[in-house]
């Protein structure tokens, strides 16, 4: 009597896999989104002290960064552990893109309260404004060239080409935070650095493993 070999059981990390692909990618922007909606709330509840215009406009621009930075990783992360977040990169990006934007409008609406001029010179006169726009600026055309329409009309080299302005914009991204703060803190410098090094990663060549060499048995 012969016996049927039991199935091997899958991996935890083929487990994930497998519920990821069911998980759709707009729940993944929603779920980005909480912190946002959560802010918003606790600013219009007397949730955010006794600056609830700056809270606000901090908190905003602070999940901007991680979510940009947590975009950038997924690379090194399925790289180094084999989870693959690539299908869920560019609703990551588009969340990232619209925190930013949040941010920007409750500085422009609530801060300055729509005063050009204010603005303008705040632009040319603060570092940390400076830097924060050219980072938004940016970021415009990535977010206008999400979809995959977009890949299809521009090709994926030159698609490619654009989107490697996301480095540049998490290194400005991360000198605004620290610039803003006006003081050397660790939370800022931990961001930077977080920053650098998967700009680094990204960049810097890899070392590929050499090709075996097979062996002549000698006659």
């Amino acid at each position: 009597m012969t016996t049927t070999p039991a199935r091997p059981q899958p991996t935890f990390l083929q487990r994930t896999h497998g519920f990821l692909r069911r998980v759709p990618t707009w729940s993944v922007y929603l779920a980005l989104m909480l912190p946002a909606v959560s802010t918003v709330v606790m600013a219009f509840t007397g949730g955010l002290g006794a600056d609830p215009t700056r809270k606000l406009e901090h908190t905003l621009g602070i999940w901007a960064l991680r979510i940009l930075l947590a975009g950038l990783a997924v690379t090194p992360l399925r790289e180094l552990t084999g989870l693959s977040l690539v299908r869920f990169r560019r609703v990551i990006g588009l969340a990232g893109f619209t925190y930013v934007t949040l941010h920007l409008l409750v500085y422009a609406v609530l801060d300055v309260e729509l005063d050009w001029a204010t603005m303008v010179q705040d632009i040319f006169k603060r570092p940390y404004i400076t830097i924060g726009m050219l980072a938004f600026v940016l970021l415009i055309p990535l977010a206008v060239t999400s979809t995959n329409a977009m890949i299809r009309r521009m090709g994926p080299k030159a698609w490619n080409r654009l989107h490697k302005l996301i480095y540049a914009i998490v290194i400005l991204g991360a000198l605004h935070f620290l610039l803003l703060k006006k003081t050397i803190q660790v939370e800022t410098l931990t961001y930077l650095g977080i920053a650098i090094v998967l700009v680094a990663y990204r960049l810097l060549p890899k070392r590929r493993p050499k090709p075996a060499v097979a062996r002549v048995a000698s006659p």
